[in-house]
């Protein structure tokens, strides 16, 4: 009877040693589990066109702020350093009211959101870029070496209707899933702008839907 007691409690005992050892192997695979993998730290996990600046989800009194949500402020106020100066051009080279209309919307809308992008920065600590892109100066150059009213033209509306179309999913995406009040507040208006700005600019009947659809 002692003998068979003696067999379980080591039984026992050699159960619990292998339980032990089991949970630290798979406490020590969680750790060696790449962060990444995780999502927000990992810049392969972002969205495609999002640019990681390695902050990760910030806490604010706004709600959580994500890399997503820092590069759409960044994005909007990118927008207006070549869209702004692109409306103006519009405005003293633009020799249709379709042309000259799309200008006026464009200033209007980016001066607005130039304006919020400013204060969402300030108050969620983004910092902003002060200068155009290197594409977007590019664009801004193309338009000014336009050699006459009718190529200024039709540079214009392709190439502002082509990157509105491109970021208008990103507005849409960022208003759906931010958690930021302040960053959706802003998406919710950008959202309206840029659909307004791509209305503008396709009725000025320039726009060039067959090599916007092949890009």
């Amino acid at each position: 009877m002692r003998s068979v007691i003696s067999r379980s409690i080591a039984s026992s005992r050699t159960i619990g040693t292998g339980l032990i050892i089991g949970a630290l192997a798979m406490t020590l695979a969680a750790l060696l589990i790449p962060v990444s993998l995780f999502g927000e730290s990992s810049a392969a996990a972002l969205p495609s066109g999002v640019t990681d600046d390695g902050k990760g989800t910030i806490s604010t009194q706004y709600g959580p702020l994500t890399a997503v949500d820092r590069d759409f402020v960044r994005k909007v106020k990118l927008a207006g350093l070549w869209e702004l100066p692109s409306g103006r051009m519009a405005q003293e080279r633009g020799n249709t009211d379709a042309v000259k209309t799309a200008g006026e919307h464009l200033i209007e809308g980016h001066t607005e959101l130039d304006r919020r992008s400013n204060e969402v920065g300030q108050a969620l600590g983004i910092d902003l870029p002060t200068q155009p892109n290197e594409q977007q100066q590019g664009w801004l150059n193309e338009m000014t070496n336009a050699a006459s009213p009718a190529e200024f033209q039709r540079v214009f509306a392709n190439r502002l209707r082509a990157a509105h179309g491109k970021v208008f999913g990103l507005v849409a995406q960022v208003r759906a899933q931010s958690e930021n009040s302040m960053v959706r507040s802003l998406a919710t208006r950008a959202n309206a702008v840029v659909l307004d700005h791509i209305t503008v600019l396709e009725d000025t009947g320039l726009v060039d839907f067959e090599a916007l659809n092949t890009k």
